[in-house]
């Protein structure tokens, strides 16, 4: 198995993409500042389950599942800011706020059985 296979992974992936197109949109001076931090976030998130997956040392794991969730975070941040000064639609807000929060689902999901599996 390779972090390519884990469903939470590929869709932080599409994230990823779907994010950095929509900041794409926002106005010209946008691109550099909040543009620019909404992308890195992104991508951020996905990037952390990357570095830690299959670590030998579970902590180090876990650690960087908690990144993951804090990159998260930041990004919804951002969306949200975004969204305050009108940049896309509040149904584009919820889709992408639901398609976190479906993430967020998953990373506990993977912290829990990482949990369990080192207890064995």
């Amino acid at each position: 198995m390779n972090v390519e296979d884990l469903k939470v992974y590929q869709k932080l992936c599409d994230l990823t993409i779907e994010v950095s197109d929509l900041s794409l949109t926002f106005p010209r001076f946008e691109l550099y500042k909040l543009g620019s931090q909404v992308r890195r976030s992104s991508n951020g998130s996905a990037a952390n389950i990357a570095e830690g997956f299959d670590n030998k040392h579970t902590n180090i794991y876990s650690e960087c599942i908690s990144r993951s969730l804090g990159e998260i975070r930041e990004t919804q941040h951002h969306l949200k800011i975004a969204y305050r000064k009108k940049y896309f639609s509040e149904e584009m807000l919820k889709k992408l706020t639901n398609d976190y929060i479906e993430c967020i689902k998953m990373l506990y999901g993977l912290e829990k059985s990482l949990r369990e599996q080192h207890r064995k």
